[in-house]
């Protein structure tokens, strides 16, 4: 069974009212690609490889022997390598502490969360297994004895 749809008169063929829109049908068969941790450590190795070439230029590229003295300790480094191990020592200032700092924090949050589940599992009292509430314990007589 055809149908025309334009004024040209060309035929087409009548939709089946069975089968889902295009739109439709195009989405149902598209998946969504969730992100893993292997594709985020492939970016982060790709990213590290980056960095790295662009250290080995910035090494090579400032080659010219400086004097250095730490401690009372001298003697003479390329430019490059100095300024390297000079951020490096920069970025383990902050490192140290900050470690230290986000330990700490998981300590005390690890502690609290200890702390709301106790609590949540003495605010709720255990379910029956055959699903009747729970009776109230008789009330004490004078003359009871306990």
């Amino acid at each position: 069974m055809t149908q025309p749809s334009d004024p040209s008169g060309t035929a087409q063929p009548a939709a089946d009212p069975a089968a889902p829109p295009p739109q439709e049908a195009a989405a149902a068969r598209q998946h969504k690609v969730h992100r893993t941790r292997m594709g985020g450590l492939w970016v982060g190795l790709a990213l590290a490889a980056v960095v790295l070439l662009l250290l080995l230029i910035f090494i090579l590229e400032n080659s010219q022997q400086a004097s250095i003295g730490y401690f009372g300790v001298h003697g003479h480094l390329p430019l490059g390598v100095a300024l390297l191990l000079a951020a490096v020592a920069g970025a383990l200032l902050v490192l140290i502490p900050g470690s230290g700092r986000i330990l700490q924090l998981r300590k005390t949050a690890r502690r609290h969360r200890g702390l709301d589940t106790a609590a949540a599992k003495a605010a709720v009292p255990p379910a029956d297994p055959a699903g009747t509430p729970p009776q109230p314990a008789p009330a004490r007589q004078p003359g009871d004895q306990a």
